[in-house]
């Protein structure tokens, strides 16, 4: 298998292998992502409990095993940890699928918690031991693109397969297809590790000039424009991902009184865009310089939920303009986040501590994931429509100041 870039820093066939297995992966934990809360507690009878208890399980094992892979992958062994951590996902999903109680549920959440805990501390380094310098920003659109894409592929699919059969008798054969899907991002991983291990090695006086000691994670959260990245990353689930997932279907639906199949609209536009954009955009993007391009993800952000406060105050045509450019535009912030985010790891990490760095975004990531629905559903509620829309809007912003203290602080 063949992972080397090309000359003028395109990516070779390793690295698009990854990502067709990337996808594939990601559609077969679409198919059950947003069922598994509902699967537990009324297909498994375990309730809201046995729910809860899951997806704490996830969480906690998700950020140990970020801590501990990091500093692994850090060793050489990004691909290795991924492979780990992608197997351990497979086992989750299959146990699921299979579970009958609260014991193997609970084991199957500390499985899916240490795959994506491991996943995300490898992920990185991966791709840029597969992609040459000059295509890395263009890389990591595609990854980003890649998740998106497949996860609301396979939710689509899900969805389709359960309104075509017995969903009592589909839903664990989905959580069974979600463990196929991600072995053949396993073997890649694997893969990956042993060309790696097979690659000649360095002359005589090469790995002498490496770090022997990779800073720690108390040494990279010194440095000030890695604790502001990570910071942005928090806030970038916060006040942006999560609020697309989980507030802003609630703006739509209760609202503004858009049927079910708008707001899947709506979700099915700003896919498109990702995936018909991500080129010419990410090409746009790389005159920039990475903090440029970090700023104008959330100012893309502000202009997108600016543009559904004003689709409040409309209707007909005009409200559906509307509503397709907040689609458009929060997918071009998507672009240029991962455009830049993930570059401008690389650089702050360093490569000797870049697993580390992974880790810590994983972290700055997941705690972002938390308190974002429980917050953006909060302040919708309270606040109501139009508000509602600003007050996304605000928090677009606060990214912005962020993102903006980062560009300083790089210079």
């Amino acid at each position: 298998m063949s992972g080397a870039g090309q000359p003028d820093g395109r990516p070779g066939t390793g690295f698009h292998g990854l990502m067709a297995a990337l996808l594939a992966s990601s559609a077969g934990i679409g198919l059950v992502f947003p069922l598994t809360s509902i699967y537990i507690s009324d297909r498994l009878g375990l309730g809201g409990t046995g729910a809860g208890t899951y997806f704490v399980a996830m969480a906690a094992a998700g950020c140990a095993a970020a801590v501990l892979g990091g500093p692994r992958a850090d060793r050489g062994s990004a691909a290795a940890v991924g492979a780990v951590g992608t197997t351990s996902l497979v086992l989750s999903y299959a146990l699921l699928g299979a579970a009958g109680g609260s014991l193997p549920v609970t084991a199957s959440g500390l499985l899916a918690g240490v795959g994506y805990g491991l996943q995300y501390a490898a992920i990185t380094g991966v791709v840029t031991a597969l992609v040459p310098a000059a295509g890395q920003r263009r890389a990591f659109v595609l990854r980003h693109v890649m998740t998106n894409a497949g996860m609301g592929l396979g939710a689509t699919g899900g969805g389709l397969l359960l309104a075509a059969g017995r969903p009592a008798g589909t839903l664990p054969w989905l959580y069974e297809a979600a463990a196929a899907a991600s072995v053949p991002l396993a073997v890649l991983f694997l893969l990956v590790h042993r060309r790696r291990r097979a690659a000649p090695a360095a002359p005589d006086g090469v790995a002498a000039d490496r770090e022997p000691d990779p800073p720690g994670y108390r040494t990279l959260l010194r440095s000030r424009p890695i604790a502001l990245l990570m910071l942005a990353q928090a806030l970038f689930a916060t006040a942006g991902f999560t609020q697309i997932e989980a507030t802003v279907p609630l703006l739509l639906h209760h609202g503004m009184g858009i049927g079910l199949a708008g707001v899947s609209a709506v979700t099915a536009g700003n896919a498109l865009v990702l995936l018909l954009l991500q080129h010419p955009v990410a090409r746009r993007l790389e005159g920039l310089a990475e903090e440029a391009a970090l700023i104008a993800a959330p100012l893309l952000w502000c202009a997108a939920f600016g543009a559904g406060a004003l689709a409040t105050a409309t209707d007909g045509t005009a409200r559906t303009a509307l509503l397709a450019a907040f689609a458009a535009l929060f997918a071009i912030g998507e672009i240029a986040y991962s455009s830049a985010f993930f570059p401008l790891l690389v650089r702050f990490s360093g490569p000797a501590s870049l697993g580390r760095g992974s880790a810590l975004s994983s972290l700055a990531w997941s705690t972002g994931t938390a308190v974002g629905p429980p917050l953006g559903i909060a302040v919708v509620t309270a606040t109501g429509t139009g508000t509602g829309w600003l007050a996304l809007a605000a928090g677009a912003a606060a990214v912005l100041a962020v993102a903006l203290l980062l560009h300083r602080a790089a210079r």
